[in-house]
């Protein structure tokens, strides 16, 4: 029987990598409650009583500064929760492993993009 072992990160560099990670995961989440306070109080903002001319461009300006910080909150909880996996994965002793190649991925981009998953290898062959 022959066994496969998969080559990876030793538990100095996973430990590395998971306080960078927390340290992501604690700026993420004060950035996101930055994006849901001002969705709840976007429309405390308003101008209207200063400029009553400029009424229904402040409406749609609004409007769009509230879908944008909608899409930013959405962006940032995606953000948190692809580096709460990779916890995950370091706990597992399988982060940094490429799921494509089985390959480690570059330590370099994992300070970059600490929750990728993918070798730049297998990125660019993505297409």
């Amino acid at each position: 029987m022959q066994s496969t072992i998969k080559e990876r990160y030793s538990d100095e560099h996973l430990a590395e990598f998971k306080a960078l990670i927390e340290d992501k995961i604690e700026k993420a989440e004060k950035q996101l409650k930055l994006y849901q306070e001002a969705f709840k109080n976007g429309s405390s903002n308003d101008t209207e009583d200063t400029a009553p001319t400029f009424k229904s461009f402040d409406d749609g300006s609004n409007t769009l500064s509230k879908e944008a910080n909608s899409a930013l909150a959405i962006r940032q909880g995606k953000f948190i929760r692809d580096l709460k996996n990779a916890l995950i994965r370091i706990e597992n002793k399988t982060y940094g492993i490429c799921r494509v190649t089985g390959k480690l991925i570059n330590k370099e981009r994992l300070k970059l993009v600490p929750h990728a998953t993918l070798s730049i290898e297998a990125k660019n062959n993505q297409g």
